[in-house]
């Protein structure tokens, strides 16, 4: 188990941030509104190639609702705007108090729920393989600097969500390493992907969707594998 990944991440998180904060004056409007459509369209492309490498569309299915059912219940989306919300109050944005929550979710769930911090960091926590966060630290160096000149300094508080949840994935990693199969990876992975495939659409103005509220379907993947894989499951899925 290793945790270097996941503190290099964080690192270029809030370096990535704190460079766009400082290019955010010099830019027009149009020109960060152009930025986000096209970091819009690139997040709506790895949701959906991330997404087929699912196995089983009724263990999908029923993790998504699974999630959705949860997710509203504890109201996540909620509680993460709010924290958005009190993280721009702090730094006296109050002008800008709407940007800094979207940009604490939009990059919380952007960092965060994709195919490479998943398995990056179950990787960390399984065999103490880094490699992978190392990778996606420098692709988010670019995406929080892209995402803070568009929406402030809200980007630069998600660090804390990407320490905090990659975290404890990698924690995760260790305690459920028999229940960790390479299906119940593919799952996660194709839950996560349809996430961000939602952000996407978030991002280019399709939907409004509050992602975040879904965001427990990728906890219940690996333990649906799990449970789908015991014999009388088996033979009770046979009978339909």
């Amino acid at each position: 188990m290793s945790f270097t990944g996941v503190l290099v991440n964080t690192l270029t998180v809030i370096v990535g941030s704190l460079v766009g904060l400082l290019c955010k004056k010099g830019l027009p409007k149009r020109l960060t509104d152009a930025v986000m459509l096209g970091i819009g369209l690139v997040t709506v492309y790895i949701g959906i190639s991330g997404a087929l490498k699912g196995e089983n569309t009724l263990i999908v299915i029923a993790v998504m609702v699974l999630g959705a059912i949860v997710g509203t219940l504890l109201d996540i989306d909620k509680g993460i705007n709010r924290l958005g919300d009190w993280v721009s109050s702090r730094f006296h944005r109050t002008d800008d108090k709407a940007s800094a929550g979207e940009g604490f979710v939009t990059a919380s769930l952007l960092f965060c729920i994709g195919s490479m911090t998943i398995v990056g960091s179950l990787n960390a926590g399984l065999t103490g393989d880094n490699e992978m966060l190392f990778t996606k630290s420098m692709l988010d160096l670019v995406s929080s600097c892209m995402l803070a000149a568009s929406l402030g300094v809200g980007v630069l508080c998600s660090a804390v969500f990407v320490l905090v949840f990659q975290g404890a994935l990698v924690l995760l990693a260790g305690c459920l390493q028999s229940v960790l199969t390479t299906p119940a990876i593919n799952e996660m992975i194709c839950v996560g992907s349809l996430l961000i495939l939602a952000l996407g659409l978030n991002l280019l103005g399709v939907t409004k969707l509050k992602v975040a509220n879904y965001l427990p379907a990728v906890v219940f993947a690996p333990l649906l594998v799990w449970l789908f894989s015991l014999p009388f499951m088996q033979n009770l899925l046979s009978l339909f």
